[in-house]
């Protein structure tokens, strides 16, 4: 697996943030894409909607199951990715890139404090394995 990039902060729901001057980028991580397995469906707010951190935002579909976005921040949306309703396997090809979900408007930047650096979200990713490799 390849190190999460250090620029933005993640949620343990693997989701992650990238502040670009007075926004803030939301997408999945490379982890949760791989788990996923082919995205065939996104669902988002629509812009303006105020989201909360850590609350469910929307869903996203693959061909194993249905599984709920959150937002790792609170604010305001104000752009969501288009091309994802026609192309959402852009989610799996460029979790980081193109495949970003969508552009808010943060109320508290200092939350972004709460969430996990780089490093930190593979130390995740890494118990996590451990925990799923021993089983109930």
């Amino acid at each position: 697996m390849a190190a999460s990039p250090d620029d933005r902060r993640y949620s343990k729901e693997h989701e992650w943030v990238l502040m670009e001057g007075e926004s803030a980028l939301v997408g999945i991580t490379d982890y949760a894409q791989e788990q996923l397995g082919d995205i065939v469906y996104v669902q988002l707010p629509d812009t303006g909607t105020a989201v909360k951190q850590f609350e469910k935002m929307g869903e996203i579909e693959s061909v194993k199951a249905v599984s709920d976005l959150y937002t790792p921040a609170t604010g305001e949306v104000l752009q969501v990715n288009e091309a994802l309703a026609e192309r959402p396997e852009l989610a799996n090809s460029a979790p980081y890139g193109e495949g970003w979900l969508v552009r808010l408007r943060l109320t508290d930047p200092a939350e972004l404090e709460s969430l996990l650096s780089g490093r930190d979200y593979d130390a995740l990713i890494v118990s996590e394995q451990k925990d799923e490799a021993i089983g109930p």
